[in-house]
């Protein structure tokens, strides 16, 4: 369990890595066909949409996000993680940052060949209240 849970701890470096540098393609290939996200005041999405809204963040501002895992969870071929995010976004037109923070719990299921993929994602990430 142990080569699992560090193939988790990875996944998720890699997954923010991949959002810091704006990296559409790194994070499709991370996801699971059925993949679903969970967050506050919308509606569950898929894959098909995910681009949508990662496109339009990163159009209006720089974005960084970082996370701490808390918790790793193997339990045969399904995993999850609790995080601990805090992401800035600084608008491209100028202007002060924007600070959220929140929790993230991610549910991954272990592939065929070997490979962890994202299957569920739902988050707290929420305006930082200064």
């Amino acid at each position: 369990m142990e080569a699992d849970d560090q193939a988790i701890r990875e996944l998720n470096a890699t997954w923010i890595d991949a959002v810091n540098k704006r990296d559409l393609a790194c994070l499709l290939a991370l996801m699971a066909d059925d993949v679903v996200f969970l967050g506050p005041g919308q509606a569950p999405f898929g894959r098909d949409k995910f681009h949508i809204g990662f496109t339009a963040a990163h159009q209006q501002s720089l974005i960084r996000c970082v996370s701490a895992v808390e918790e790793v969870v193997v339990v045969g071929d399904l995993a999850h993680t609790v995080c601990r995010d805090s992401v800035s976004a600084t608008p491209h037109a100028g202007g002060d940052a924007l600070e959220f923070a929140g929790y993230r719990l991610t549910v991954f299921r272990k592939q065929p060949d070997g490979r962890w993929l994202l299957a569920r994602d739902a988050h707290t990430v929420a305006p930082v209240v200064k």
